[in-house]
């Protein structure tokens, strides 16, 4: 976890991930998501503490803002929304 955080990481890429985590560590993922979660919450703990937001949630942030954006522009443009058809 401090090489990670210290960016001095020797087996995994770096990222912010459990992933990362549980490849620097040399243990499966799932033993950080399920067996101890203790430490999985730790990691992101001490990454927020520095200011940091883990780079699984800028994912999901990004890809969130990109998907309110798809959907204001479907509502601008009636010509996408679908026809309903009489049956």
């Amino acid at each position: 976890m401090d090489r990670i955080l210290r960016g001095t990481p020797e087996r995994s890429n770096g990222a912010l991930t459990i992933v990362a985590l549980a490849l620097e560590a040399g243990v499966p993922r799932n033993a950080l998501t399920q067996r101890h979660t203790d430490l999985k919450n730790e990691f992101y703990d001490r990454v927020r503490v520095r200011g940091g937001t883990p780079d699984s949630e800028q994912r999901l942030r990004k890809q969130v803002r990109r998907l309110k954006e798809l959907r204001a522009d479907d509502a601008k443009s009636p010509s996408s929304r679908p026809t309903s058809k009489p049956l």
